[in-house]
């Protein structure tokens, strides 16, 4: 770790993770394999090995078939295949979502309206929860998909899922979820979620940003929204990212091996961030109450700007803003304001921990915020 990386203690995981070392040594490993994939010979048949068996690793952590996963370039190309797939399969219909998704799900959404297709935006509670009899009360008969996201990347708070996918799997409705934040800090299994399509993202996991991947259940129709060649089974035309590739499906073997080692680990670290930073006066946990990723906080704190606080501190400490100023003006976390905390939102930060955050920089950033609030 060089010296930079020493001085600031990095509490921005649901940002990005750092590539894990054994991560990198398999990237590394990989990167003389220069063969195509597609290719008949040798050099090819070596890259494709090397493709397959990470598919294997991936799917091995989500209980998943390795026929089900598609590589894709990260979280946000997958939730463009799984919902501009599906509704290009007709030529209208009706789109469930929720009001709290990340932009590569609200986004596609919005384009799909564009085009002449109706979504209704769910909302959610003050803890930021759908509720899942909301799900079932906007069920149409052209209703050809329901899309909420597994846990919130702002908030951490994790979504009823598996109670939704319940109700869908009897109602024949497809269920899309965006998972990029919850690999390797909960459980995230095919089986238990009832999903028919399951976003992941390298670059959340310990894995290089640039790749992720799509679950899709053995059997679902999708169209392509990319024209090319025929490699992931034509559903991601391009010659494949090999050392990428297997740099994630490394990633997912990990996470698998160590999990439990990995949850404990982030549960005990931020129990202690938000043990120290509730004794900062006029703080409070957003989303209190709420089932959560064991690594995520957000926090308003009374009298501060979060965006300018967050510049503030950030030579010494990385975490994020639930707010944004461009061009002068300030954006507010679309996430709080669906949650009601419209008036907490500009004060609002988000830490997240990881595997490698130690307990010394948990009580060492919250010293930080004290005397930057002073």
């Amino acid at each position: 770790m060089d010296l930079l990386q020493d001085k600031i203690i990095y509490l921005d995981y649901n940002a990005t993770t750092p590539i894990e070392p054994r991560v990198i040594e398999e990237i590394v490993n990989t990167l003389d394999e220069f063969g195509n994939p597609s290719s008949a010979h040798y050099f090819g048949k070596r890259a494709k090995e090397i493709i397959e068996l990470a598919r294997i690793k991936v799917s091995n952590l989500i209980g998943a078939k390795p026929e089900e996963i598609i590589f894709t370039s990260g979280a946000t190309e997958a939730n463009n295949l799984a919902i501009l797939g599906r509704a290009l399969c007709f030529e209208k219909g009706h789109i469930i979502t929720s009001s709290i998704e990340h932009p590569s799900v609200l986004n596609p959404c919005k384009h799909l309206m564009r085009m002449g297709y109706e979504v209704t935006f769910l909302p959610v509670d003050s803890k930021g929860l759908v509720d899942p009899s909301d799900v079932k009360r906007a069920i149409r008969r052209d209703t050809l998909l329901v899309t909420i996201m597994h846990s919130n990347n702002e908030t951490g708070v994790i979504q009823p899922i598996a109670e939704i996918g319940e109700t869908l799997l009897e109602q024949g409705i497809p269920l899309h979820t965006d998972c990029a934040q919850s690999i390797g800090k909960v459980s995230v299994s095919v089986k238990d979620l009832k999903a028919t399509m399951i976003s992941l993202a390298g670059h959340k996991s310990y894995a290089p940003k640039g790749i992720g991947a799509l679950y899709l259940k053995e059997g679902f129709i999708l169209k392509p929204i990319l024209f090319g060649a025929s490699q992931e089974r034509g559903f991601r035309p391009g010659t494949e990212n090999i050392p990428h590739i297997a740099g994630f499906g490394k990633a997912c073997e990990i996470i698998r091996e160590e999990f439990n080692q990995i949850v404990n680990h982030l549960k005990e670290v931020t129990d202690l961030l938000l043990e120290k930073l509730l004794t900062i006066e006029g703080l409070r946990l957003n989303g209190e109450g709420a089932p959560r990723l064991p690594n995520t906080l957000n926090v308003s704190i009374k009298n501060i700007m979060a965006d300018e606080f967050v510049e503030r501190v950030g030579d010494r400490l990385a975490i994020s803003a639930g707010s944004a100023c461009h061009a002068g003006v300030r954006n507010i976390s679309h996430v709080l304001v669906a949650m009601g905390l419209k008036d907490f939102a500009l004060s609002s930060i988000r830490l997240s921990t990881g595997k490698f955050t130690t307990t010394e920089e948990v009580i060492h950033a919250v010293e930080i915020i004290k005397e930057s609030i002073n």
